[in-house]
């Protein structure tokens, strides 16, 4: 009750003082983590295309579990890299090699992460026989902690941040 009142009241003092404080405070949070913040967003919306894309080709086109998660990974990979470079880490690779180098390198960590997402859907989907789609979610989990680990320490490590 007592947090209640204090959150309350500031945002009544905030009010009165033309939301500065709390704006201020929103630019700071937003500022300090805005790399997480749009690695998570565009996470999500990557997550998102591997999912509805799984679901497609596995459930209304009826292509195999392990073809649709493969053509699932590649659609959102191809997302992925485009959304990281340009919005998350700011990529200041600009000549051919080092974008090649780049892209190069994301694709491989894709691919080793892919690996354990396809790994993981046959052990637990073929081998095991869990539902296919929790299984394809939790993967889904492990694969962007692991994408973000790959890239923020070594696909983009070398890139100026805004």
């Amino acid at each position: 009750m007592q947090k209640w009142l204090i959150c309350l009241f500031l945002v009544i003092i905030d009010k009165i003082n033309g939301n500065e404080f709390l704006e201020n405070s929103m630019k700071k949070i937003i500022q300090k983590y805005r790399e997480a913040i749009l690695y998570i967003f565009f996470g999500v919306l990557t997550t998102l295309v591997n999912i509805v894309s799984y679901w497609i080709f596995a459930h209304v086109l009826n292509v195999d579990v392990l073809i649709s998660t493969i053509i699932s990974w590649i659609i959102s990979v191809m997302f992925a890299y485009v959304t990281n470079r340009r919005w998350v880490f700011n990529s200041d690779a600009t000549g051919t090699g080092d974008i090649v180098k780049e892209m190069i390198s994301f694709f491989s960590y894709r691919l080793l992460s892919g690996f354990i997402d396809w790994a993981g859907m046959l052990l637990f989907v073929k081998v095991i026989g869990f539902n296919d789609m929790i299984i394809k979610i939790l993967m889904n989990i492990l694969v962007i902690i692991l994408n973000y680990v790959f890239s923020k320490f070594l696909i983009f490590k070398n890139n100026k941040q805004e």
